[in-house]
């Protein structure tokens, strides 16, 4: 029986990063053994879309409000790296993590599944 899923994000400044993770975004973690940090992510649920080119994979956080989030965000300090826009099945950011790197977030506009 599959128990979980874990994602993996590759980044220049992997510390920093976890740092990141652990103190603006809460999320509680265990060490792995030598401070290699694993978090607990929120509830999460996947889906499958056509690619024309290479498969890839890509890492979103979900919210209920954008707005408040990102408010939330501001007052940490937390650098939004691309305006809101408006999509066809929410609202769509993303906020920069310490290594430079993007990380998106959005507010569904769709069912979600990770109530289930």
């Amino acid at each position: 029986m599959i128990s979980g899923a874990h994602v993996i994000l590759y980044s220049h400044d992997a510390e920093a990063d976890r740092a990141f993770i652990r103190d603006v975004l809460d999320f509680p973690g265990v060490d792995a053994g030598g401070g290699w940090l694993v978090f607990k992510l929120p509830p999460s649920e996947v889906a499958v879309h056509p690619a024309d080119g290479p498969p890839r994979h890509e890492f979103y956080l979900m919210c209920d409000d954008l707005d408040s989030q990102l408010d939330e965000f501001r007052a940490k300090g937390v650098e939004i790296a691309r305006p809101v826009s408006e999509q066809r099945w929410g609202k769509l950011t993303a906020i920069r993590l310490p290594s430079g790197a993007e990380l998106p977030l959005y507010e569904p506009r769709h069912p979600t599944a990770h109530g289930l």
